[in-house]
């Protein structure tokens, strides 16, 4: 048997690839040739880290403390999130509910802590794609709740309801939402708890968009049970501090359930850097103006943005409650997700997602971020007008 015949194992050959890497190569080597890309497929703020942020991820630096600490993480990151959870929600879980890692492995964690293969987890429809992912390489079925324009592409608990089958085990609510900016208003969260607690469902309440809101406060679902129950929040410093790299996120669950995750964290990564979570407890318990002002900036650009695609031919948008995603319909132009796509690269040189890539229902869309600068988003506006102009002026 020769070493390429060898087949991987069968959790290998369900691992899927990010949609927006496989974009983001192709956009790389159109760079590399010296083409000039306007980037709105990366959610990734523009922003620098805030430097007090950095400063004390530096001083941990200095003091030496490179070394192996705790699992679960270091006590004083575990206390500042149960500081700010309490000064944020309302309510403070003990040091025993948070446990620290970058906040994309807690959706593989939690799912392998929870949910058996073959049993199902409810997600939306659309929705962000890595989700999709973990559910393949763990061999656990999703069951997609498809989400509507009408409805600024808020999951309605009534549609969760119709989709619960004995199989279910849990339900992720990412709210702010990726790709859409959905923000699930108080009422609908409280009807989705109250539909988990009728049919002994765990929640991931996602939350790492939560303090990027622009027309009304996004209500935690956590609230409802203080994560003592049922309820695992997920958050991470990645956005809201502009902390990308950092790799840093946190997860707040009931205590058995943080012990196991624990266990897994010990098996896969051994434990976040003390420095990285150093950083952490300074974005937490330092000045948060840094928020409010990327906030105000990302309001701003979404404005700009939105008006701008609602006056291009055949595209329309309704504005996003949350993160920092636009969402617009392009099935005016008569081109799929995957051809509108592939014809702005082309002919304007800017880079999007496919609303395909995150579910059947995200067909006709496609995915901008606008965590980049105004100039630049004027400037693809304006390229993606010129090019849609002309394609209309060619037929």
């Amino acid at each position: 048997m020769s070493e390429k015949s060898i087949p991987f194992s069968h959790t290998a050959e369900q691992l899927q690839a990010s949609p927006m890497f496989a974009v983001l190569a192709q956009v790389q080597a159109l760079e590399k040739a010296g083409e000039h890309i306007i980037h709105f497929e990366i959610g990734d703020p523009d922003f620098n880290t805030p430097p007090h942020i950095v400063e004390a991820g530096i001083a941990s630096l200095k003091r030496g403390e490179t070394h192996y600490v705790n699992s679960l993480g270091i006590s004083e990151l575990r206390d500042a999130v149960a500081m700010a959870t309490e000064r944020d929600l309302g309510f403070r879980p003990s040091r025993e509910q948070v446990v620290i890692a970058p906040a994309i492995s807690f959706v593989y964690f939690v799912v392998n802590c929870l949910v058996n293969p073959g049993e199902e987890v409810i997600v939306a429809d659309p929705d962000y794609a890595s989700y999709f992912s973990a559910f393949s390489a763990l061999g656990v079925k999703a069951v997609a709740v498809p989400t509507h324009e009408k409805n600024q592409f808020r999951i309605q608990a009534e549609d969760i309801e119709k989709h619960i089958t004995p199989k279910t085990r849990l339900m992720i609510i990412n709210s702010p939402q990726n790709p859409t900016g959905a923000v699930i208003s108080h009422e609908d969260s409280k009807k989705i708890f109250d539909i988990a607690k009728k049919y002994d469902i765990f929640i991931i309440s996602d939350e790492v968009y939560g303090k990027i809101v622009y027309d009304e406060k996004a209500h935690s679902l956590g609230a409802y049970d203080q994560c003592r129950e049922r309820i695992i929040i997920l958050n991470s410093f990645s956005k809201t501090y502009a902390m990308t790299g950092w790799r840093l996120g946190y997860a707040i669950a009931p205590e058995r359930i943080v012990e196991k995750i624990g266990l897994m964290i010990q098996t896969v990564i051994s434990s976040v850097p003390a420095f990285v979570q150093h950083g952490g407890v300074a974005a937490l318990l330092g000045d948060q103006s840094c928020i409010d002002n990327m906030v105000d900036e990302y309001r701003q650009r979404r404005d700009i943005i939105v008006a701008g695609l609602n006056d291009l031919p055949g595209v329309s948008c309704v504005s996003p409650g949350g993160a920092f995603y636009a969402f617009p319909n392009i099935s005016g132009t008569g081109m799929s997700s995957e051809e509108f796509t592939r014809c702005m690269l082309d002919k304007a040189r800017v880079a999007v997602l496919p609303g395909v890539n995150f579910g059947p229902m995200g067909e006709g869309h496609i995915r901008i971020s606008f965590a980049t600068s105004i100039e630049n988003i004027k400037e693809g506006l304006a390229r993606m007008k010129e090019a849609l102009t002309q394609l209309n002026h060619h037929e």
